[in-house]
């Protein structure tokens, strides 16, 4: 089956669903549809619990738009492209307020203004949330919208492929879910905004299970580069036993992190901003005190504790409702009685496809959200910075694909190319294949955690690049055991180890190769910021058969020289 729309966007979570409000409100006459593997309200964009940032001036009347730009660019560890974070900051206060206007409930402070709380790595209080479910109800809001617009959805479709010619974008291939159908998407524009890929960590991460980056995949085979793929963010605070995050909206609201002496152990660290230090530092220091021998033991491994008893009971149902229930039903903990059991996970993909303000190299192609590096993020994002980075970018995107759809003509999907999809398909139910997809996903799992995790050296680096490319070379023989048609989850398992696979030989590759520390990629044997050789941008590309090649591009600097970080 073929449909055919002005822009297609790919991805339902926050980024996407901006995108597609802002294009039928700059343009209603373009056809807008929006294919997403889950049903959009269960998105990632939910899972996002603690804020986001804007310089309103709320809580702290001195904040200015300056000193967002500067937490933004110093968290990066400069590695961000300081125009990108210009635009990022400078849309923050009026985003935010619009996003207000369409509904979105936020907290609120005395005075009716809405509510500001302190996040890591920032000089002042400038995170406005709803309590601890800001993506949860952000969501909702975009997606009402969308659906009082006349938006098109296409859910429970996966993406297979993104075609373009000679540069030119024609539109992308997918998979219907519930039939196995392959159905072609015509489109002169397409939005990628498909969300993270930190679920290559498998058992240590808190993304959902549908983070596997797809859209990132998919552009590498395109031949779009993708970006910096080797900084990904450890969150300090995941549940002990799930991974599952615990907001740092719960250290802005004053709770400790304590080893199992009773030490505030940030003390030694991070003497001035304690547990409110930037995500790579913190979750740094938890896991040396847990290698240290400092952390609490238990059966399903080691961790550290966040308290938040001194709070009270009245703020932490008031402020951190969602924190307490999934503690109590994930850890059999009420933090209102007792810590909560934590520990760093893997959490945030700052690397991505390689965009310039939301554009790729694919001309009609654009990348918005986690999926992308624009790059706002550096080497290590500030919490509260990535739902506003879907706010801001996908609004732009979706500004300028309605601008840009009437002056471009897709000519259509090759035949050969739907062909040569389905023969991949059917290729994995040849009964001479004999890999197990449960096996190939869990040794991937633990190769990246083991050899590419937070503590990273080249010996390790090396053994785990020669075991994904190893787990790569595996998957050629994977063997898809159920050959039926509706709702075939082994098939999108297999589809969605492939798109891991290939990005954590990327995230593996450029890891190695990158000989220094800078925010969260922390090597032992490069202890110390190599600004002379490193302050540049990783860029891979794959090769017809299946290699990556590296690259690098400039950073593009501003009014903010490199600094010694410090907090």
């Amino acid at each position: 089956m073929e449909h055919k729309f002005d822009i297609v966007i790919v991805g339902a979570g926050g980024g996407g669903l901006f995108a597609a409000l802002e294009a039928v409100r700059t343009n209603p006459r373009v056809s807008v549809a929006v294919i997403s593997k889950v049903y959009p309200t269960r998105s990632h964009t939910s899972a996002a619990q603690g804020g986001v940032n804007a310089a309103l001036g709320n809580k702290d009347r001195d904040d200015t738009v300056d000193l967002h730009v500067f937490d933004t660019v110093k968290g990066s560890d400069y590695l961000a492209d300081q125009d990108a974070v210009d635009y990022l900051c400078s849309q923050a206060p009026s985003v935010v307020r619009e996003l207000e206007n369409l509904g979105a409930p936020f907290s609120r402070f005395a005075d009716g203004t809405i509510a500001q709380r302190p996040f890591g790595g920032t000089v002042k209080d400038r995170c406005c949330y709803c309590a601890d479910k800001t993506g949860h109800t952000l969501l909702h809001t975009l997606f009402e919208q969308c659906l009082r617009r006349g938006v098109t959805f296409f859910n429970e479709y996966f993406l297979l492929s993104l075609e373009h010619a000679d540069g030119d974008c024609q539109g992308v291939i997918t998979l219907n879910m519930a039939t196995s159908a392959i159905e072609t998407f015509v489109a002169p524009v397409v939005i990628l905004a498909t969300g993270g890929h930190a679920k290559m960590y498998w058992n240590r991460s808190s993304n959902a299970a549908g983070n596997t980056g797809d859209g990132q995949a998919a552009a590498l085979r395109a031949g779009i580069p993708l970006k910096d793929m080797e900084f990904i963010q450890f969150h300090p605070t995941g549940l002990r036993k799930s991974g599952l995050l615990v907001t740092e909206g719960a250290r802005g609201e004053g709770g400790y992190l304590l080893n199992r002496h009773g030490e505030r152990f940030m003390v030694r660290y991070a003497p001035q901003k304690m547990e409110l230090g930037p995500r790579d530092l913190v979750a740094r220091s938890m896991e040396t005190e847990i290698i240290e021998g400092n952390g609490f033991e238990s059966d399903a491994g080691s961790y550290i504790e966040l308290d938040l008893r001194h709070l009270g009971a009245e703020a932490i149902k008031k402020k951190l409702p969602q924190i307490r229930e999934l503690s109590m039903h994930f850890e059999g903990v009420d933090p209102i009685a007792e810590p909560i059991p934590v520990r760093p996970t893997a959490h945030y993909s700052m690397g991505g496809i390689d965009a310039h303000m939301a554009k790729t190299a694919v001309r009609g192609v654009f990348a918005v959200g986690e999926c992308a590096c624009v790059s706002v993020h550096g080497a290590n994002r500030l919490g509260g910075n990535s739902l506003l980075d879907i706010l801001v970018f996908g609004k732009r995107a979706g500004q300028e694909a309605a601008e840009e759809a009437p002056r471009r003509r897709a000519l259509g999907i090759p035949p050969g190319a739907v062909a040569g999809m389905a023969d991949e398909i059917r290729s994995y139910a040849n009964p001479e294949r004999y890999e197990r997809y449960g096996i190939i996903r869990e040794e991937m799992g633990k190769a990246m955690g083991d050899n590419v995790g937070i503590y990273r050296v080249e010996e390790r680096l090396r053994t785990g690049v020669e075991e994904i490319l190893a787990l790569r070379e595996r998957f050629r023989r994977i063997r898809l055991f159920d050959t039926g048609t509706v709702y075939n989850t082994n098939l999108i398992q297999i589809l969605e180890l492939k798109n891991m696979l290939d990005l954590a030989s990327c995230v593996a590759i450029t890891a190695l190769a990158r000989q220094e520390s800078r925010g969260s990629h922390y090597r032992e044997d490069f202890p110390r910021r190599d600004d002379g050789a490193w302050h540049i941008h990783s860029l891979c590309t794959m090769e017809r058969d299946g290699e990556v090649r590296l690259g690098h591009k400039p950073v593009t600097m501003g009014k903010y020289s490199l600094e010694t970080r410090s907090y």
